[in-house]
């Protein structure tokens, strides 16, 4: 018998929001349906019966599948199947991780997994929002101990208003694009990209977005009320009160002397890694297996110190005030062949951006859900292991760096000048040199003056600061360019990017239950005051983009052809195309409407290019004198190719000074004449005039002699 599907619905803005469960995956923990107009997504949460042993974490994994046949599309691959996740799965895979975590029990050690399927998308509705609240109603319903509801929305805004869970035409339109996933009282998440939009704005659509995903949080609180099933109990790991106030007991005086001390990074690292092995050790004599409970322990009195510090002396580990930027210092110029590339350094942050500047040919292709078929700008991070002094094998990249690239990217989109304008592709790629904190701010900066450098007219420079917060009741601070440790232990990372005028992008994750838009209010002002600090920093190495790119850049210039003509360029199976790029030099690339890309480092090669491209799309002018071969003689006249797949006819009137008996005594086949077009008639043919060139005739005196004969 099939099982009864229960179906739930309630108005999100204007459109209706279903969930529905019962029918599918009946062995997971639980699994849903969402639905917006068209769209579904899929949600599968489970959890391990047993725990996972040896770990001192919560082990949590977050997987997004996008199943091309969502769309109606098979899979661009070579196996025409899908593959590892590409950018924008791994994008949504983490955008719903980030505000289910810190709701998840921390004793708990079973492994909990949710698995993400798009079933339906209907090329209109973005799919990422869909599955953070498909997430959280499968988890909501499942026997996962968790401490939900949580709710997404997407908020843009067109004309000044804002628009609740926008299609991707309004996207185009709108000056923002807010994701931000919260709890009944608070939000969680935030990721934010827009076009240079007020800290003002950014709070209105907080609020804004936080009414709206409250009926989302009534709706799963209705299904737990009437399909949920009973949480699960989990055997917990939280470390006994009796070792917790033994290791404070005998490591709280140590920490904070040495944090009195103000070490740098590695310093402070291994004086408390010292303190943490001496201290569990000494716990542990008698028995050895509370040995990993000692060092947890060690953690939280550790973590419990910093942010005492931080809220009763307004003290940070490395001595800076709350509302201190580390020492900044910037080089621009530092690959003698990149086409642009820059150093930025912030304390013990270090991002070296490389700039290269490619065809339209070099865009990447998108093979996904979206609308966007391909990619002018990229941005690429790689954060090896030296950066932080670990020794770990290279792989492909992490999902962190691919949302670390993302973020800088979207950060310097807005600013980036029209394709237009500007055809050339852009990658630029931020090779993490050295870490303690933000790096992926650290990005966003050294892109700028990588973009400059290369001589790139972006609209204004954008930099980025990263925001911490340490609260404890009601006793709170905000902490202005936070380093690895800052971010480890307090409970918020809130990165901002933008220019002088307003904010581009925007990423905040929170490890506690949530915050409020008063302290996200002061945040952001205080963001906005060290993100011009820093931008100064900037400016004083290069103040605006190199007036003329740099020297191997290669040059571009662009022609446009008639549409018809396009097939004249490429020739039959390309031949004509390749034939003109390896005679030039050129890289010629040919868009759908008939602009032509010439791109090279030499003039005179694009100059040769750009004549054969116009030589083979020219159209017959009248009046125009061409030299032309002979390809046809007749009794009549003769057939004059004048340009490439054009001919006209020389009546044998118009072949000499001198009356013609045969057109054989003046041309033969094969023969280059010069000759000027006397008209062109409305079915397209060509009339010319050798007698017109030859007593240099202008074109009233050439068509009156004609008319005469």
């Amino acid at each position: 018998m099939k099982p009864e599907k229960k179906k739930y619905q309630v108005l999100v803005g204007d459109k209706p929001f279903r969930i529905e469960t019962g029918t599918l995956a009946e062995q997971a923990g639980g699994a849903v349906t969402v639905q917006l107009d068209q769209s579904v997504i899929f949600s599968a949460a489970t959890m391990s019966d047993e725990p996972r042993e040896g770990i001192n974490f919560f082990p949590l994994t977050i997987n997004y599948e996008a199943r091309m046949y969502a769309g109606g599309t098979i899979p661009g691959s070579f196996f025409r199947r899908e593959g590892r996740p590409g950018e924008n799965a791994t994008l949504t895979a983490r955008l719903t991780d980030r505000p289910l975590r810190p709701l998840f029990p921390d004793d708990m050690r079973n492994a909990v997994q949710v698995i993400l399927y798009s079933l339906s998308a209907d090329g209109e509705q973005p799919l990422d929002v869909l599955g953070v609240n498909a997430a959280s109603a499968s988890l909501m319903i499942s026997d996962i101990p968790w401490d939900g509801p949580i709710a997404a929305v997407r908020v843009g805004r067109i004309g000044g208003e804002f628009l609740l869970n926008p299609t991707f035409d309004q996207l185009e339109e709108s000056d923002l694009d807010l994701v931000m996933a919260g709890s009944r009282e608070a939000v969680l998440m935030v990721e934010s990209f827009s076009k240079e939009v007020s800290e003002q704005t950014i709070v209105e659509a907080l609020d804004y977005g936080h009414l709206a995903l409250q009926p989302i949080i009534d709706l799963q609180e209705r299904m737990v009320a009437e399909v949920g099933k009973e949480k699960r109990d989990y055997k917990s790991f939280a470390v006994s009160e009796d070792i917790k106030t033994r290791v404070e007991d005998q490591a709280s005086s140590s920490i904070s002397e040495i944090l009195s001390q103000e070490y740098e990074k590695v310093e402070l690292n291994q004086a408390i890694s010292s303190l943490k092995q001496e201290i569990a050790e000494r716990i542990a004599d008698e028995d050895e297996s509370v040995l990993s409970d000692a060092k947890d322990a060690f953690e939280d009195v550790y973590k419990k110190a910093v942010r005492n510090r931080i809220l009763d002396a307004g003290k940070r580990p490395d001595g800076r005030g709350t509302e201190d930027v580390r020492n900044v210092w910037c080089e621009v110029d530092t690959s003698p062949r990149a086409h642009g590339s820059a150093i930025f350094t912030r304390g013990q942050t270090q991002v070296m951006t490389l700039t290269t500047l490619g065809t339209p040919r070099d865009a990447q292709m998108i093979d996904n859900l979206t609308p966007t078929e391909t990619k002018r700008y990229m941005h690429h991070y790689n954060f090896p292991p030296f950066s932080v002094g670990e020794v770990r094998y290279l792989r492909g990249a992490s999902r962190r760096e691919i949302g670390h690239g993302v973020l800088a990217e979207r950060a310097l989109l807005p600013v980036l000048p029209p394709e237009e304008d500007f055809p050339y592709t852009q990658r630029l790629v931020s090779e993490v040199l050295s870490s303690n904190g933000s790096s992926s701010m650290a990005s966003v900066c050294g892109s700028t003056l990588s973009l400059m450098d290369t001589g790139v007219p972006i609209k204004a420079p954008v930099a980025g600061v990263a925001m911490g917060l340490v609260k404890e009741g009601d006793r709170e601070a905000i902490l202005t360019d936070i380093q690895g440790l800052e971010d480890h232990l307090g409970d918020m990372d809130f990165k901002v990017a933008g220019t002088k005028n307003g904010i581009t992008a925007l990423q905040m994750d929170i490890k506690t239950t949530g915050l409020t838009s008063e302290t996200m209010a002061k945040a952001l002002a205080q963001a906005k005051d060290a993100r011009n600090q820093i931008m100064d920093a900037m400016l004083n190495v290069i103040s605006e983009p190199r007036q003329n790119l740099k020297e191997y850049v290669p040059r571009m210039q662009a022609i446009k052809i008639p549409q018809d003509k396009i097939g004249m360029v490429i020739g039959p199976s390309g031949e004509t195309i390749r034939s003109i790029q390896e005679e030039t030099g050129a890289k010629i690339d040919i868009e759908d409407d008939g602009t032509v890309f010439i791109s090279t480092s030499d003039e005179e090669s694009a100059r040769l290019a750009r004549e054969r491209v116009e030589l083979l799309t020219a159209t017959a002018e009248v009046g125009r004198i061409y030299t032309g071969k002979v390809v046809g003689v007749k009794d009549y006249g003769a057939f004059v190719e004048i340009l490439p797949g054009t001919d006209g006819l020389v009546h044998i009137s118009q072949l000499a000074s001198r009356h013609v008996k045969s057109v054989s005594d003046v041309v033969e086949h094969g023969e280059e004449i010069t000759v000027m077009v006397t008209d062109i008639t409305d079915d397209g043919k060509i009339r010319l005039s050798r007698q017109a060139v030859l007593e240099g005739w202008t074109l009233e005196e050439a068509r009156n002699n004609d008319r005469k004969t």
